[in-house]
Formats: C-alpha cells, structure tokens, sequence
C-alpha cells in the first residue's frame, strides 16, 4: 500500500496547489516545465517517452494506475520526466499483464507522483496561460524562495542527454538496412521497422555523415524527441548531406529538423500537442487520420514558401504543420508518432510507404 504524503506544487503565475505524493519522494524542491496530455490509457508508454524529458505531465484523464505496469510496453528503459500529476492514483492495479504498481515503476526511476488535486482546474489553466515552469516540493515555500527557484533557466540540453551514447546493431538477413539518429527514439520505431526486416543501426543524435555512410545504409530515419529543435543546430549540416543520398522518414523532433535543414522555422506553441486523439488531414489523399502527438514545437507555415518542401498535412485542430516532403528527394516527415504506443494505428502505413520509396530508389 502507498503511504500519501502532502506535496505542493507552485506555477510561475502564482497558484498553489496541495495535494498528495506517491513513488519517489524529492529530496528537495526543483522547477520543471508543466505539460497536459489528453490519452485516455497507454499511461506508461506516455511516462516512457523520453520526449518528456524534464516535464511534469498533468494527465486528464481522471484514474491512472489501475493496469499497473509491465515489462514490455515501456519505450525506453528509463523514464527521464520528472513528475506525473493525476487527480485520482489506483494502487491496486487488476490486469494480468501487471507486473508492479506504478507507483513502483516510477519510484525505481526516482520519479515524483502527485495526486489528489483537480487536474481539470490545473489543465486549463495550462491551456489558456501556455506550458509554464512549475515548482514541487514537500515543505511550503515562501513566494520569495519560490520567486528564487522561478528565476532558474530550464535546462536545454535534453536530446544530448537521452540520445544513445554508443552504436547499437540489430541485424537483419537481407532486409533493407536503415540507420535511425537518436534524438530521443521510443522503442515502438524501432520495433515498427524491425517488423517490416529492416536491418537496423541506431547511432546517437550528433552522429557525422560520413560515420552513417561508412555503414551503407540504404534509408535514413531521424527520430522523435525532447525540447527544443534549436538547441542542436550543430547536427543541421548532417541532415542536408543526409537527404541528398538517402530516403528518409523524419518524425517528430526529425521532422522539425528536416524543415530546419530545408530553410524552414520552428516556433513554441502555447501549449503543444500531447495525446492520442489528434486529428490530421493528409492533403494528397483528402483523408483524415486520428494520431498520437507529442511536442512542444511546430514547423512556422509561412515558413515553408520559397523551400524546397511541400506541406502534406495539417491538424485540423489549429492548422499546424504535420506532414512535408521534399519537391525532388524521397524525404518525407510527420509531426506525428506514426508508430502510436499509445494511441491509433491509423498511420503506421507510413512506415510502409518509406519502404516503396527505398525500393523505388534502389531498383530504379
């Protein structure tokens, strides 16, 4: 059984919070950036993404834990947020898949758990005032010490810090072989081409061109993940001569450094696009797909004019970028997760169509 004790949590706009705390207990106070997501399950792939990299996620859904959590859905080894925040915590999980509560899973990665606070009061103030940094801690702060933590710069050093430190090879008997650049991936990519034979290498985000080429791929993917695209400008150069030999599916963070690479802009959204219920139009097909989203930054659309890329899709939510193309190289890239975990499978033919264009170019 999980003792609750009593945990406060600040925004940098003023408003406090009481409420309760399971899993790890922090040591002392500490600032992150606040996020919603909106998946109503698929907790702990969501906890797992390492695209919430120092985040502390207000889900809206109102009951977390009650499938505890296993050993296969997780889509890194270690959660790298900070804190989750539930209106309602179950500690005694019924599924047969359960191997340990959350609360143990997010302990073991000294992970924080908030609990019994409106998440619904808590998510639209996030809604209507932008993401925001947020302070936690056990003990009431003063609005001098918490003025003094608010006056910290977040850290923008995220994708350097989860990104794969060494070479990783997962072969494959005569399947294509395809490199993916780390910026965070979840496990789902991976498992998404190693479905379809791919023989895959995984290298880290800052990765040179001539290191992938020495392993002759045949397709390029460039992965998901945290903060901001800008803070790894130097790997830009990678990705132009990348493009003008290999295919490649650029998702996510790959997608918003595809567009960097290709003379587009990136900007901060108010409050991004975090759940598994998304919808986006795919303009050359006049069809709509439901998708899992997480990110914090889009492609500007203005932008794109004078490019060398065309947009493809648009969320019909707000209009924002979610899928381009190069006009003459057989690059494609998706705001998106096409991989879902968690959420709809509407686009995993994504991964197909990046096969057809490999193929189109290899037996050309």
């Amino acid at each position: 059984m999980t003792d609750f004790e009593k945990i406060f949590l600040y925004l940098e706009t003023g408003e406090v919070y009481t409420a309760n705390s399971f899993a790890y207990t922090p040591q002392e106070p500490y600032i992150s950036e606040i996020v919603f997501n909106t998946s109503m399950y698929g907790y702990q792939e969501v906890f797992s993404d390492p695209s919430y990299c120092d985040q502390s996620i207000v889900m809206t859904f109102p009951l977390i834990g009650n499938y505890g959590t296993n050993q296969d859905d997780s889509e890194h080894i270690t959660p790298h947020l900070k804190s989750i925040i539930v209106k309602e915590y179950c500690d005694h999980p019924s599924n047969f898949r359960s191997h340990q509560t959350l609360a143990k899973y997010l302990k073991n990665a000294k992970v924080v758990g908030i609990c019994n606070l409106d998440t619904r009061e808590l998510t639209k103030k996030i809604r209507s005032l932008g993401t925001m940094k947020c302070l936690i801690s056990t003990t009431e702060l003063s609005m001098a010490q918490t003025q003094t933590y608010f006056s910290q710069k977040l850290a923008t050093d995220q994708i350097k810090r989860v990104s794969t430190k060494t070479i990783s090879h997962f072969p494959a008997n005569g399947g294509k072989r395809i490199v993916l650049v780390d910026y965070g991936y979840k496990k789902s990519i991976l498992e998404s081409l190693l479905k379809r034979d791919c023989d895959v290498i995984v290298v880290p985000y800052d990765t040179d061109f001539q290191t992938i080429k020495n392993f002759n791929p045949q397709g390029i993917v460039l992965s998901n993940g945290p903060g901001d695209p800008e803070s790894i400008l130097d790997v830009i150069p990678t990705v132009q001569e990348l493009q003008k030999h290999y295919p490649m599916l650029c998702i996510c963070m790959g997608h918003e450094m595809f567009a960097l690479a290709n003379g587009a802009k990136v900007e901060k959204m108010k409050f991004g696009h975090r759940g598994g219920n998304h919808p986006v139009k795919d303009l050359e097909k006049d069809r709509v797909y439901i998708t899992a989203q997480n990110h914090g930054y889009c492609v500007s659309a203005d932008s794109i004019e004078g490019t060398e890329m065309l947009i493809t899709q648009i969320n019909l939510n707000d209009k924002t970028v979610e899928g381009l193309k190069h006009k003459t190289k057989p690059c494609i890239s998706v705001q998106y997760h096409p991989e879902a975990a968690p959420g709809p499978n509407d686009t995993k033919f994504l991964f197909d169509e990046f096969m057809q264009k490999i193929d189109e170019v290899y037996n050309a």
